[in-house]
């Protein structure tokens, strides 16, 4: 368990963040902030509520200030504008780009040794906006992508095949939305290559579900986005951090030469721990693989290329 972690935005996925984190007491406080008057200090406040109830002692509450906020282990970024219906995640770009970087001068001056999670989309160059403006060092700021593209994507097999999740492993690369790369070569069923179990037709109808994954709860919701699962996967990488459990998790991290590629936000397999990012996994690639992370990197590069900071 650490102090503090704190929640930003107290949207859908802060809130249900927020509400996770304290549920597993990785932190003795969750403070939950967010510029909407009432709205963090109404959810805090009834999250709080339920402790007696769930059984946690964690204390949350809300905020429209950073006071609350200081000295934070880990700065959870949740801020920003939701997906609407035949908007991409590349449409976000310039208003959560001016969102995240207010964001990321609040936490440089009020949790300088903070370890930020981002999940704000576009995932991967909030990252990278995030890290430009702090200063932090690449340890210290990582993108939640793998994480929930891969679970998408081992619930999308599971349900083929009708087994449990459990058994599903499999890992999926690359920017956080349409150019994501899932991993065929390293998707197994207990042990059991993924392409033994199914047909190379549905696998790819799978994996183009998975790529499409947000936009198609975006398409039911029709007025917000997927909240549960982003909030599960932020959570997730928390726990890894806090207590130190050194998991191999796909998360966006700042290359510095791994696979070919320098100074860009990816998805890669990666080591946490304690002081956040320990170390980038490199693995074998199939030549597919490999062409479809670069043009990943790509699509990525151009949103970066595109803000003004």
């Amino acid at each position: 368990m650490v102090n503090k972690i704190t929640v930003v935005g107290a949207g859908n996925v802060g809130a249900t963040t927020a509400q996770r984190l304290a549920e597993k007491e990785l932190a003795r406080k969750v403070v939950m902030v967010d510029v909407v008057d009432g709205v963090p200090q109404g959810k805090g406040l009834d999250q709080w509520e339920s402790a007696p109830i769930e059984g946690f002692d964690t204390r949350v509450i809300g905020t429209n200030g950073y006071d609350e906020t200081s000295e934070s282990d880990i700065v959870v970024v949740t801020a920003g504008i939701a997906r609407k219906p035949g908007m991409s995640r590349d449409d976000l770009l310039n208003t959560n780009a001016g969102i995240v970087k207010q964001v990321s001068e609040h936490i440089k001056r009020s949790s300088p040794n903070a370890i930020i999670v981002m999940v704000s989309n576009p995932l991967d160059a909030m990252s990278y906006v995030a890290m430009k403006v702090t200063g932090f060092p690449r340890e210290r700021v990582l993108g939640m992508a793998g994480v929930l593209d891969t679970a998408r994507y081992r619930s999308f097999i599971a349900e083929a095949l009708d087994v449990s999740v459990h058994d599903i492993q499999a890992m999926v690369l690359g920017g956080h939305g349409d150019t994501m790369v899932p991993l065929i070569s390293y998707t197994s069923v207990s042990g059991i290559p993924i392409t033994q179990l199914l047909d190379r037709k549905t696998l790819d109808a799978i994996v183009d579900r998975a790529r499409n994954g947000g936009a198609e709860i975006v398409k039911y919701l029709k007025t917000g986005s997927a909240y549960y699962a982003p909030s599960s996967a932020a959570v997730q990488m928390c726990e890894a951090i806090v207590k130190d459990k050194k998991r191999i998790l796909p998360c966006a991290a700042w290359l510095t030469g791994e696979y070919g590629m320098s100074d860009i936000f990816l998805g890669v397999p990666c080591k946490l721990g304690r002081g956040g990012l320990e170390k980038v996994i490199e693995v074998e690639l199939t030549s597919k693989e490999r062409i479809d992370l670069g043009k990943s990197a790509d699509a990525v590069r151009e949103l970066i290329n595109i803000i003004k900071l």
